[in-house]
């Protein structure tokens, strides 16, 4: 049983960057396809970004296309996200998400494992 591991949020003024963690446990994370997902208050969880097992694709919403990159570290068993550029309205929970069966898989419900999710504040 895998489990996801976020880290890195905070608090940061617009303009700034983050960079977002996710960590396997319990079993190697290699092979999966990966996923990043938000949910800002009162509003439904979106699809921020994927990326292939070997990390020769990724996608993005157009939303953070630009200003979001998707990386990850197979021999770390570890998914990163890039913010730059960030804005008041990319205030979320954040969470990783991991093998899909499909790429690009921008629907919450392709996943299998979830992590606990880590929040980001971007103030005006």
């Amino acid at each position: 049983q895998v489990q996801l591991v976020e880290s890195g949020g905070g608090l940061v003024q617009a303009g700034g960057s983050l960079r977002l963690s996710c960590a396997g446990s319990g079993g190697t994370i290699r092979l999966y396809n990966m996923g990043w997902f938000r949910q800002a208050p009162g509003k439904e969880r979106e699809f921020v970004a994927a990326i292939r097992w070997d990390a020769g694709r990724t996608y993005y919403a157009e939303s953070v296309k630009g200003r979001f990159t998707i990386s990850r570290d197979n021999a770390k068993n570890t998914v990163y996200l890039q913010l730059n550029s960030l804005k008041p309205e990319d205030t979320a929970v954040y969470y990783c998400a991991a093998k899909s069966t499909v790429f690009p898989a921008t629907q919450g419900t392709a996943y299998d494992y979830w992590g606990q999710g880590t929040q980001v504040t971007v103030s005006s």
